[in-house]
């Protein structure tokens, strides 16, 4: 199940925070619960990518993306992950999650998220292909920005990031039957 209550929470706490550059870095703390396990007792893999919503929501809201959202009607949907696991976090652990926006191309938005160990190391990263939506499908992040109030350019996608999206447009889509 969504956290709901998790999501509640974050946007009580940060309610009130300053407003973010498109650049900016939210940063939030978090603890593994019971309900967020695998049977190996460390927190699941798709339960990683559920907590990563609540950074990315007040990220949005944050940066002002929200209230663009609503005002035009649009959604913001992932269309795309690439993830790394390196470390375990395991059961009632502290960690502090990261989260912000790489750059974006004429029909994604690129985002980075990655959560942090006490001990400083880091567990885990993700990248994220997001696409604002309307009935019509995928708007346009020129249409965006115009809605937005901005004419800023997007920052240079890191070579890492560009690899990605030439891997993800070499890739099939429907995936190839046998």
């Amino acid at each position: 199940m969504f956290p709901l209550i998790r999501l509640a929470k974050e946007f009580v706490i940060f309610r009130n925070a300053p407003a973010l550059p498109l650049n900016g870095i939210h940063v939030s703390h978090h603890m593994c619960l019971p309900w967020d396990l695998d049977p190996f007792m460390e927190l699941n893999n798709g339960r990683t990518l559920t907590l990563f919503d609540l950074g990315r929501l007040i990220l949005a809201k944050r940066t002002g993306l929200i209230n663009t959202l609503k005002r035009e009607g649009w959604g913001m949907t992932m269309a795309g992950a690439c993830v790394r696991y390196r470390r375990r976090i395991r059961m009632f652990e502290r960690f502090e999650m990261r989260s912000r926006a790489l750059g974006w191309d004429d029909r994604f938005l690129y985002l980075e998220q990655s959560m942090w160990k006490k001990n400083g190391d880091c567990a885990n990263q993700v990248v994220y292909r997001a696409a604002i939506t309307d009935a019509n499908g995928i708007v346009s992040t020129d249409r965006v920005r115009q809605a937005f109030g901005t004419d800023a350019l997007s920052p240079m996608l890191p070579d890492w990031v560009l690899k990605w999206i030439d891997a993800e447009n070499a890739r099939p889509w429907p995936p190839l039957q046998d």
